[in-house]
């Protein structure tokens, strides 16, 4: 039975390339990079010209490129950095019901430490009221944490607006770009953020990789303490194959940008196309105009998220209930409590499907039709 894997929001397969400039690292460069011999010169060369691909990659320059071992740290590092080493101007932070668990549990984290946290709702497309957010806001908020694309939904906030209201505000302004990055294009100038997190896995790159932005002047209380490496603001050595890895990656990630996104908005078409050509009950959650183009998910009246996802692996093919940090759990998704309600059909019975890298338009009708079989014998 041909498997067919469509949870690339929960993690990607390694790139091809990636793997073999990995090898080639991993088998002639082991060298320290703070080791001043020319083993360690070889390995700090890697580094920082690894930090300049990913620095270009979203218009920063290498300074700002704070290297750690994923999105949850880059998370982490952000929220507790900024507020802990800028405590002294307040301690209000704003952040929404439907963040990433690295976000929300961080913040939750800070407010046993005494800080204030706001959480803005959501509309039933997953997406914040922008007067909500101003109304929120005050003289001691030092932070606002909003994510970039919905790993859930993939809708996405009006990021722009945001970081152009902050500027006027002088609170600092953090993205979890970790769904975002490598699928669209991405300017940390154009967006007016202060920290912005990605995650290497995310794009075909390795595990236990990422970075977080930290804009020129933006102070941080580091997480880690050892050595000096990273400018003081993240201590141990560096991880020199992994970051080679997520170079490449993002170098492979946006070279094929324009083609893959139009790859995935086929695939999104051509799976409603067929839910609706086998007349079964489905609906899209999330907003379908401002969403990221690899990430479709979708409510079935009448069936139950467990049983599809039995029937679906059976059926060999891989797809997620939503955020795949939460996997065996049987709450409901926090994503879709906020955007539903408490209760809502939707929170029972919603599907993620994500594409990436190895899915073609074959998978995608197979998966469409073996889903519409499953539903239509789920609800008989």
């Amino acid at each position: 039975m041909e498997r067919i894997y469509l949870d690339n929001a929960a993690t990607t397969p390694m790139h091809p390339k990636v793997i073999e400039e990995m090898l080639t690292v991993m088998q002639s460069h082991f060298g320290n990079p703070s080791s001043i011999h020319s083993f360690g010169r070889e390995s700090r060369k890697l580094l920082d010209d690894s930090r300049l691909v990913l620095a270009k990659s979203i218009g920063a320059k290498p300074n700002d490129i704070l290297i750690t071992s994923g999105g949850t740290e880059a998370d982490n590092t952000a929220i507790i950095g900024v507020a802990e080493a800028n405590k002294h101007r307040g301690r209000h932070i704003i952040t929404t019901a439907i963040e990433h668990h690295a976000v929300l549990h961080t913040c939750s984290f800070l407010e046993k430490q005494g800080y204030d946290v706001t959480y803005l709702q959501v509309d039933e497309s997953g997406k914040i009221c922008l007067d909500d957010l101003k109304r929120a806001l005050r003289e001691d908020t030092i932070l606002v944490t909003i994510m970039y694309g919905n790993n859930e939904v993939g809708t996405m906030q009006e990021i722009i607006e945001i970081g152009s209201m902050l500027q006027e505000h002088g609170a600092f302004f953090h993205t979890d770009a970790v769904q975002a990055y490598g699928i669209v294009p991405i300017d940390v100038k154009e967006l007016g953020v202060d920290l912005l997190s990605v995650s290497s896995h995310k794009i075909n790159g390795p595990k236990g990789i990422g970075f977080l932005y930290v804009k020129e002047g933006v102070k941080l209380t580091p997480l880690l303490y050892g050595g000096e490496q990273e400018k003081k603001r993240r201590a141990g050595t560096e991880n020199i194959p992994g970051i080679v890895g997520f170079a490449k990656a993002a170098e492979l990630a946006y070279e094929a940008i324009e083609v893959k996104v139009e790859s995935y908005l086929s695939f999104k078409r051509r799976m409603i196309d067929i839910f609706m050509e086998e007349e079964i009950p489905f609906s899209v959650n999330g907003d379908t105009k401002s969403a990221l183009p690899h990430v479709l998910n979708i409510s079935f009246p009448g069936t139950n998220v467990e049983a599809m996802l039995v029937n679906l692996d059976l059926a060999g093919i891989a797809v997620s209930s939503g955020s795949a940090c939460t996997a065996g759990s049987i709450d409901p998704s926090h994503v879709l409590v906020a955007m539903f309600g408490k209760g809502s059909e939707q929170t029972m019975n919603s599907i993620r499907f994500s594409f990436g890298m190895n899915n073609t338009m074959e998978h995608v009708e197979k998966a469409a039709r073996e889903t519409s079989k499953i539903v239509k014998r789920l609800i008989r």
